[in-house]
């Protein structure tokens, strides 16, 4: 459920683009558009950069408070980290819904929607951090519920936007209940967290963990005192070098997540999102397209392949094989640019079919989520137990940079378009 939480804001601001993008239309330009107007003529300018902007919205915030989580979590406590959080992302779901009842110029919606992307990003940092250390805690295998959680929160989102549709409500009563239901799924998250800790297995590892402290703590305080003069050269031994010589141990890890969540980040949905369906007549399959084709389809696989990692890991935690497979998922960039993606100006169009767009978009769903999750599951277990909860945050941190970076070669891939 905390897994769930932590990507579930983030999914259901991508999967409501048609939401946001239809209140982006300029009144003015839509009454002078003739009806012979082709699709890039017909959009607005904030209409045309919205995908972009909002994934450089989120994935820069989330970058940068990953980051400070590192001095967060020594200052701040976990349950105000976590609770708070949480509780920040439920109050921009509500502003959220209730915007949706009030009509604003297309450019203030555009600006008050991008500071709440950045907002419920900023916090989502703090939390999977916060959810990523304290997994460092608990056996290897809790980390895969997490990533699972995650993977299934935009099936959700997806699952909810085609709900929405098919209930035939006009656009702003659905998107009203959509954002509502989401504010219902982070109370659950909320009440998820209350609980946890009254759990005898939490508290048992929680407690496991402060032995251990306690007992490093007196076993240093034993060796400074058979040994004054190296007091200080052995403080600084053991703590400035301690980052860095736990990423040399995982560093292969820590690359390959980033440079697959850059891949995938700067695809979907800037480019992905555009792809129009070539089936003629299509009538309700061109509404649903999208929703069931890209978000749908991308967010099951995604979570199948992030869910297979608890029953099967294979290639193993030293393969050379894994960062090789993650190399070639690069494939996809150009594959989803030939196909029928549009507006277009550049490139030819090679794939038409909606079937070569489906079959692309499972293929990439499945890798990101198999493979990405092998390397989360991988980075803690090559170091020491006590320096699991310092991998775990050094992963999240990479894949938080590939976030950013996807985001940024976003701009890049869709212009090529």
């Amino acid at each position: 459920m905390l897994g769930l939480g932590t990507l579930l804001p983030w999914n259901f601001f991508m999967t409501a683009t048609m939401y946001f993008t239809s209140r982006l239309a300029d009144p003015l330009s839509e009454a002078n558009v003739s009806v012979n107007a082709t699709e890039e003529e017909s959009r607005s300018v904030l209409q045309a950069k919205f995908n972009n902007v909002m994934t450089l919205c989120a994935m820069v915030p989330l970058l940068v408070f990953t980051c400070l989580n590192s001095v967060l979590h020594q200052r701040i406590p976990q349950k105000i980290r976590i609770a708070g959080s949480l509780t920040a992302i439920l109050l921009v779901f509500l502003l959220t819904a209730i915007l949706v009842k009030v009509d604003l110029d297309p450019l203030a919606f555009f600006i008050i929607t991008m500071i709440k992307i950045i907002c419920i990003n900023s916090f989502g940092a703090v939390l999977q951090g916060s959810l990523f250390g304290m997994a460092g805690l608990l056996p290897a295998s809790y980390t895969t519920p997490i990533m699972s959680g995650q993977g299934l929160a935009g099936t959700f989102a997806a699952f909810a936007m085609i709900c929405a549709i098919a209930s035939g409500s006009a656009m702003h009563d659905s998107a009203f209940g959509y954002f509502i239901t989401a504010c219902f799924v982070i109370s659950l998250a909320i009440a998820s967290y209350a609980v946890l800790p009254r759990l005898a297995f939490f508290q048992y590892y929680q407690e496991s963990q402060q032995s251990k402290a306690d007992e490093d703590e007196e076993n240093k305080m034993d060796l400074l005192k058979k040994d004054e003069r190296l007091k200080s050269a052995g403080d600084d031994g053991k703590q400035t070098p301690s980052m860095l010589a736990i990423f040399k141990k995982i560093w292969v890890m820590a690359f390959s997540v980033c440079f697959a969540f850059a891949i995938t980040i700067g695809t979907f949905p800037a480019v992905t999102v555009d792809v129009k369906s070539t089936v003629a007549d299509g009538g309700q399959w061109e509404m649903y397209f999208i929703p069931v084709s890209c978000f749908l389809l991308f967010n099951v696989f995604d979570w199948l392949g992030r869910s297979l990692t608890a029953v099967w890991t294979w290639p193993g935690k030293d393969s050379k094989l894994l960062p090789g497979l993650l190399a070639a998922r690069v494939i996809f960039v150009p594959l989803f640019m030939l196909c029928n993606v549009q507006p277009r100006h550049n490139l030819p169009v090679y794939f038409s079919h909606d079937g070569w767009f489906i079959g692309f978009m499972i293929l990439f769903a499945f890798s990101n989520g198999y493979l990405a999750s092998l390397c989360m599951c991988f980075g803690p277990k090559k170091v020491e137990a006590s320096e699991a909860e310092t991998a775990g945050a050094i992963m999240a941190f990479f894949l938080s940079l590939g976030l950013a970076l996807g985001a940024s070669l976003s701009f890049v891939f869709r212009a090529l378009v």
